[in-house]
């Protein structure tokens, strides 16, 4: 991709999943990766597999302090960033009648809440900075209704207006949009289901698969490259055609 080459590039929930996949390509692309996540563990272990990254940033998302902290680390290790891959979040799969309050404000606080804290300490930056770019974590749950995920679809609804309000606020120097996958085969997304759970949705896709992080990952370095200079404020799918016919809450 052009353009990629020596970004300061931030990826928040880069231990594992579809962020260790984002690090990969972002490494291969040339920029300077820092990653942030929750998982002191995880970071470790990314540090080891990943030499070249920049550094990693242990740091609670929903936390505002924390999410403060971490980017004054970001300032000391890289002088603030180009690119944020805004993609930290979880989910929790449960009726509507039996989430907690507890556990739906836990969802909003790291995948809505987190998002907006993350994005404002970077917008900071690059507005000061003369420019960047922001991608946020969306997906197709917060674009269609799917069952037993009440507080993880309000939350990516969320999300896709909330790129669309910075994406209008921040032009023209900051650009911001929405990536929003479909089922995406990550560590997260197999813990959810049994082997039937997953041969029953693959059925439902259009190319009767989920996605791979590192397809999620390329979609992310396309849209923070010099490739896509007039993209800005919309959510961009990933989903294998799934939602093009209407098939997720069947």
């Amino acid at each position: 991709m052009k353009g990629l080459q020596d970004k300061r590039v931030v990826i928040t929930g880069g231990a594992s999943g579809i962020g260790r996949a984002t690090a990969v390509r972002f490494l291969e692309e040339g920029s300077r990766v820092l990653v942030i996540d929750r998982d002191e563990a995880g970071c470790r272990r990314l540090a080891a597999e990943l030499p070249a990254l920049a550094g990693t940033i242990v740091a609670d998302v929903s936390d505002v302090e924390s999410v403060r902290a971490a980017f004054r680390q970001v300032d000391e290790m890289a002088g603030g960033l180009d690119v944020l891959i805004n993609n930290a979040g979880i989910s929790i799969r449960h009726p509507f009648l039996e989430i907690t309050p507890e556990e739906w404000q836990k969802v909003i606080s790291v995948n809505l809440t987190g998002v907006f804290l993350v994005a404002q300490e970077a917008a900071r930056r690059m507005v000061a900075g003369g420019g960047g770019v922001i991608i946020n974590m969306g997906s197709t749950n917060g674009l269609l209704g799917y069952p037993y995920y009440a507080d993880y679809n309000a939350s990516k609804a969320g999300v896709i207006e909330l790129t669309r309000s910075m994406a209008l606020e921040l032009a023209p120097s900051v650009r911001v949009v929405a990536v929003c996958p479909g089922y995406v085969l990550t560590p997260m997304q197999e813990a959810e289901y049994t082997p039937e759970m997953m041969a029953e949705l693959n059925a439902k896709i259009p190319l009767k698969r989920h996605a791979k992080p590192e397809e999620v990952a390329a979609l992310f370095a396309f849209l923070a490259s010099e490739e896509a200079p007039y993209l800005t404020g919309h959510p961009y799918i990933i989903d294998g055609g799934e939602t093009a016919g209407g098939l997720a809450s069947r």
